[in-house]
């Protein structure tokens, strides 16, 4: 019996490590787009608000090579779909979009907010793996991580309703 826990117990780290490394490339990946939609964005707030998220996600960078060195493993990436495929559309939405216009940036709003829900569904997942595993300290860094997704999520809808989306919808 202890063999077959044991077991479970390795497949159930193993599917845990490829989601960190899925979450570590879509993280690097997202430091490399954050600043197109600095340059893409022109409310002041919305700059400000990506600019905040940049640095934040660079800090989210180390902490996932944080919880790499806790396990022992060297920080690999492995290419997520997922994120590429948001980023991609975030790239279509600029240039789909008139530049200076409050339309693209409610198009980046809604680019960013896809990427923190992929972001907010993958931390939640990653700490609850962590603690089930009895990984307290990774749970712990997972969900400082993902309290700051949900932050930046918040924060987004706020700027959205509070003036991006009414101003987009008078252009």
């Amino acid at each position: 019996m202890a063999t077959k826990q044991k077991s479970k117990d390795s497949k159930f780290k193993k599917l845990f490590v490829d989601e960190l490394k899925d979450i570590y490339w879509a993280e690097k990946h997202l430091v490399k787009a954050l600043p197109k939609m600095v340059k893409g964005a022109t409310s002041p707030k919305l700059i400000k608000a990506i600019e905040k998220h940049l640095e934040e996600t660079k800090e989210h960078v180390k902490r996932i090579e944080d919880v790499f060195e806790i396990l022992g493993m060297k920080a690999t990436a492995k290419k997520c779909d997922a994120m590429e495929g948001l980023l991609k559309e975030a790239e279509s939405i600029l240039d789909d979009t008139d530049p200076d216009t409050m339309v693209r940036d409610a198009g980046i709003i809604i680019a960013s907010q896809k990427v923190e829900h992929y972001e907010i569904a993958s931390y939640g997942t990653l700490a609850a793996f962590a603690k089930k595993m009895g990984m307290d300290d990774i749970a712990e860094i997972l969900s400082q991580t993902l309290a700051e997704e949900k932050k930046t999520d918040v924060s987004l809808s706020k700027l959205a309703e509070s003036e991006i989306n009414e101003e987009a919808a008078s252009e």
